[in-house]
């Protein structure tokens, strides 16, 4: 009996991964945003494959929807990181449904419907991330005006639903004295709207901005909020400042980190399949043999597949872990769940690094040359480090947990 074909295969077949291969290098010179790939993927519904069956989308667990951004990031990293922000809140329809709330409806008959979602969270200088917020929210008629900027905007060119956060003041707070502290700010998270991506949106700018050393084609301009509304029906959650297991944040916490780790996995991937094809063809005039024939070569080519197959591991684990919520066979990692998923987001983006290192050690020169498949995957790849959690948040954040706050 023939087996049935993998999912994920089926949705990115070599084909395509060939078409946007090709295309990839064009589009990193040019620093444009990667419109042929992105309309190719959403007409096969890849924008839809975190939406359950019964809403209308391909009904992908987190574990396959990973495996395919890892193998997207094989063709284009670039294109992959852009549209992984629409998956990672889409992931967040995904894990709410996975514990019964109703939220992840409107998530997904968007998603079902074309709208195309981006991550608005980072903003310069705040470390914080999702737990604080340098832009204000003031009450306006029908909800809260937006002030502030927020950096890395991956799919600016394209969004609809643009996913933000903003710090109230205490007074105004949603809920305010709700948790016993009247005098405590709050955080509103929610969408920002635009009826297509050609339409302008009051008090929202996108600055033409991105000329970045790698992942060009995500074109992440920054966002200038100046009075713009997001609407109280279009609030996700309020939360208080502060880490806290409120079920919205830790979708987004989850499902960015291990979407990370995903993309970053693809291009450790492909720096090995090409490491591989020159080393098995180059050949040595000394020795007179394929370069795969040589120690050091073979040793470096090997270092890489080690720390491939242990981050590979990892990121299957923790993501069936999540998709085994709400179910007979959930795991309760309880407070360690947002160290799990920095850290594996840390190891995948580091051993990343490394791989495509010891790839352009085993290359030859000629992958020095700009424009080299290698050379490109090496200034993508670097961009890992500033996504967070970075080094040393992850790096605190494990000491906390081993040995408690300092001073404390």
């Amino acid at each position: 009996m023939d087996r049935e074909m993998d999912p994920v295969t089926e949705l990115l077949p070599e084909e395509l991964l060939r078409e946007i291969r090709a295309r990839a290098a064009d589009v990193d010179r040019e620093n444009r945003f990667c419109d042929e790939d992105f309309e190719a993927l959403r007409e096969r519904g890849y924008l839809r494959m975190l939406v359950p069956r019964q809403f209308g989308g391909l009904g992908f667990t987190l574990e396959q929807a990973a495996r395919a951004q890892r193998r997207l990031a094989t063709a284009a990293p670039a294109t992959a990181l852009g549209i992984n922000m629409h998956h990672v809140i889409v992931g967040i329809g995904h894990t709410l449904h996975l514990r019964g709330d109703e939220r992840a409806h409107r998530i997904f008959e968007d998603a079902v419907a074309g709208e195309v979602f981006a991550f608005g969270i980072s903003e310069a200088g705040n470390d914080s991330v999702l737990f604080d917020a340098t832009t204000r929210a003031e009450p306006a008629d029908g909800g809260w005006s937006l002030h502030g900027t927020k950096i890395f905007t991956s799919l600016s060119p394209r969004w609809t639903r643009l996913l933000v956060h903003a710090r109230t003041e205490a007074a105004q707070a949603p809920g305010a004295g709700a948790d016993g502290d009247d005098d405590a700010a709050r955080l509103v998270v929610g969408f920002l709207t635009r009826a297509d991506h050609t339409t302008a949106v009051p008090g929202v700018e996108t600055r033409q901005d991105w000329d970045a050393l790698g992942m060009r084609a995500s074109q992440s301009c920054t966002t200038v909020l100046n009075g713009s509304l997001l609407r109280e029906r279009d609030v996700l959650t309020t939360t208080p400042v502060g880490p806290n297991p409120d079920p919205v944040v830790w979708g987004i916490f989850g499902c960015f980190e291990l979407l990370l780790a995903a993309v970053y996995t693809g291009i450790a991937d492909r720096a090995i399949e090409v490491a591989v094809e020159i080393t098995t063809t180059r050949r040595s005039l000394a020795k007179g043999a394929a370069y795969s024939q040589d120690p050091d070569i073979r040793r470096h080519v090997a270092r890489a597949g080690v720390l491939r197959d242990g981050v590979e591991l990892q990121l299957r684990q923790l993501c069936a872990d999540v998709d085994a919520l709400g179910s007979a066979s959930e795991v309760d990692h309880g407070p360690r769940w947002f160290i799990l998923f920095s850290g594996v987001k840390h190891r995948a983006t580091e051993a990343a690094r490394e791989i495509v290192d010891l790839a352009l050690r085993s290359s030859g020169g000629s992958q020095y040359r700009r424009g080299s498949e290698l050379e490109r995957l090496y200034r993508d790849v670097l961009a890992g480090m500033y996504h967070p959690s970075d080094e040393e948040s992850v790096h605190a954040a494990t000491a906390t947990s081993l040995l408690g706050p300092v001073g404390g």
